[in-house]
């Protein structure tokens, strides 16, 4: 592995995305390292596609485990997450191991809790290597109410493109806040729900701001923080300020409003801001990269099973390379000679007699194998060098200098 192997996961997530691009491309396969999740609409497609991928598997000469394997679920696990058609969940496991040390993995499930910033502020103090550690009431409060937001998480329901959202936005002394929501028919029934939370804190230079400022900041931010939700959608802001709603065409008395006006202007045309009182838009979310270890006394912790490494590389590119390889046996006399030589069904051990003499005295002294295909010469520091064409040197050595995966060898 170039580098090392702590490049492993990308250099795997590479060549999954090599090895299926006209599926990624198509939208319904997703792929994260080496989880694969297959999406259709109907029972019919689901199986064509599914064959795809799974020729696709054979071809590069992959393995699967089928206890991994669930096929044809309207709902699964994927992530920490469960997942449907409908709406995004917590995987009840991660929960339950959460709950030994709710912090660890509170952040991960940012977007299922609300007020998290506001509620965790005094525990994320306690990270500051100039405060005290200090177990205080506050603290104390503050870390059960964690754990209750995460038992019970709601289910978000996924966006619909061709819906309109409404984001609440709103900041206080402690922090910013805003919530994504959407109007969708379930039941026959029109219902509001939240797509996802998000906060975070006031930086020490944003204290000073006034309530109006602090407001269109809220906005600013949550805009830019949800671009890939609200850009090229028709959306409502709700907001308890007046001053957000001239944001838009307000003379800016400052550099630091003008850069803001300027930053919400793609938005002009598809976003409205409405102005409501009250505390109908104060949901948070909290942003942490704590991890939290398995053990096998967490509900959450798995066995893992143990692979021997057995090949360098097993991407599309490889396999091609050592076809070519193969190939070229044919036309050279003494690797022809060879290849059926070290086949276990050998039935003619005369034909070492046909070999040059230099390659003969090799084989005779036991230097030369056979492996998946490929001819391997044992030298004298007992390094086994694949017998290759000379017509492929220049791909060799475009593979291990050039290519994304080289190293500098």
């Amino acid at each position: 592995m170039p580098f090392g192997i702590k490049n492993a996961p990308s250099h795997y997530q590479r060549m999954m995305n090599t090895i299926f691009p006209e599926e990624l491309s198509e939208g319904w396969l997703i792929i994260y390292i080496d989880d694969i999740i297959v999406c259709s609409e109907t029972w019919e497609n689901h199986l064509t596609r599914l064959e795809r991928v799974l020729q696709k598997i054979v071809q590069v000469n992959m393995k699967i485990s089928l206890k991994k394997c669930h096929f044809a679920y309207s709902e699964l696990k994927a992530l920490g997450h469960v997942v449907s058609g409908l709406s995004l969940g917590i995987d009840k496991n991660k929960v339950a191991a959460v709950l030994l040390k709710p912090i660890g993995f509170a952040g991960y499930y940012r977007q299922h809790m609300k007020d998290f910033a506001k509620i965790a502020k005094s525990l994320y103090k306690l990270c500051d290597q100039q405060t005290v550690y200090e177990i205080t009431e506050e603290r104390v409060k503050a870390y059960e109410e964690l754990k209750n937001s995460l038992t019970n998480a709601p289910f978000l329901p996924i966006q619909d493109w061709k819906l309109p959202f409404k984001l609440y936005i709103d900041a206080c002394g402690e922090g910013l806040g805003a919530a994504l929501h959407q109007t969708q028919i379930i039941n026959d029934k029109p219902v509001e729900g939240p797509i996802c939370f998000i906060s975070r804190q006031i930086k020490p230079t944003e204290e000073r701001y006034g309530a109006s400022q602090m407001e269109c900041l809220c906005l600013v931010w949550a805009l830019e923080k949800l671009h890939y939700y609200l850009d090229g959608t028709v959306f409502d802001v709700i907001t308890d300020c007046n001053a957000v709603k001239s944001l838009l065409n307000m003379k800016a008395q400052n550099r630091l409003m003008l850069r803001w006006q300027i930053a919400i202007q793609e938005y002009r045309g598809n976003m409205t801001i409405v102005h409501k009182s009250g505390n109908i838009h104060k949901n948070a979310d909290g942003l942490s990269r704590w991890a939290l270890a398995n053990t096998p006394d967490n509900p959450a912790w798995v066995p893992q099973e143990e692979h021997h490494i057995e090949e360098r590389c097993v991407t599309e590119i490889c396999t091609e390379f050592f076809n070519q390889v193969k190939e070229s046996y044919k036309i050279d006399k003494n690797c022809h000679i060879l290849s059926q030589l070290l086949m276990k069904d050998c039935k003619d051990p005369s034909l070492s007699s046909k070999l040059d003499e230099t390659w003969k005295k090799a084989y005779d002294e036991g230097r030369f194998h056979l492996l998946d295909g490929i001819l391997y010469h044992r030298t004298k520091h007992i390094c086994f060098m694949a017998l290759t064409d000379r017509t492929l040197i220049n791909t060799i050595l475009h593979e291990c200098h050039d290519s994304v995966a080289a190293g500098h060898l």
